[in-house]
């Protein structure tokens, strides 16, 4: 049976945690990956990697409370902000109205939002540089600014620890430096994160930890230097990749074998 800590119940030991799993096995109807421990504390960055299909969503899904678990303990001990990979709406609302969803809960239902809570979201918005868009249809937004400000929604909510679901996926060179550069000051603030992603070269870049989906349902965790190494990745993706110096696990660059004419046989 799965136990979920209140945010309020917190110990002095877990004071200094934002989350922490206990031999989870989670999935959707069954488990997808080995049970997994980890934990995460304020200010640090978990990167969740592997090949498609191996479970991240479905465990940020579940870390989120979207999904249960199928067996372990969840202890959350602060307010968790869930990004999902993409997030869309047919009204038309302003930007500024998609960030007060993030004060819900102290808006409360069927009541408007007062001085402080539209404070609160115009100060998530400075914190990420969108307060000029506060006004503009969040349907004309680009996909990079409209993932900036589903990210100043939680932050709005109070989230301390925020799960990003594949944040760079559909960005460009550009966006993706600046969702990256964002992770990193909002770690170094004291925001825990984790994220998932196909790329080794963003988790090596910016991550403290890394949980890396393997084959065979098996899983690595730990601190990236330790885990994003050439031979893990390699069993990982099936694809050498070199590391050369930088934060954390470093730059991981892949080395495709491409060859002109070099097809696989039907």
């Amino acid at each position: 049976m799965a136990r979920f800590s209140p945010v309020h119940q917190m110990t002095k030991t877990a004071a200094r945690l934002l989350l922490t799993l206990r031999n989870l096995a989670f999935g959707r109807g069954e488990a997808l990956s080995a049970p997994i421990s980890l934990e995460v504390s304020p200010g640090k960055i978990l990167a969740i990697l592997g090949s498609n299909g191996r479970g991240k969503t479905t465990l940020l899904d579940t870390i989120a409370s979207i999904l249960h678990p199928l067996s372990g303990d969840i202890c959350r001990y602060a307010r968790i902000g869930f990004v999902p990979q993409q997030f869309s709406t047919t009204l038309a609302y302003s930007v500024l109205d998609i960030v007060l969803m993030g004060r819900a809960r102290e808006i409360g239902t069927f009541e408007l939002p007062k001085p402080e809570d539209e404070a609160a979201a115009m100060k998530a918005l400075r914190r990420l540089g969108l307060e000029d868009l506060a006004d503009r249809d969040f349907r004309r937004l680009s996909g990079g600014q409209q993932q900036l400000v589903v990210i100043a929604r939680e932050l709005a909510g109070g989230a301390e620890l925020l799960l990003l679901d594949e944040p760079t996926a559909t960005l460009d060179l550009k966006r993706q430096e600046t969702v990256l550069s964002l992770m990193e000051s909002l770690a170094a603030r004291g925001t825990g994160i984790i994220f998932t992603t196909h790329e080794p070269l963003h988790a090596g870049l910016v991550a403290d930890d890394a949980l890396l989906m393997l084959p065979g349902e098996k899983s690595l965790y730990g601190s990236a230097d330790k885990i994003l190494t050439p031979e893990n990745l390699f069993e990982a993706y099936g694809v050498r990749i070199d590391a050369v110096a930088g934060k954390g696990a470093g730059r991981l660059i892949p080395d495709f074998e491409i060859r002109r004419g070099n097809l696989p046989q039907p």
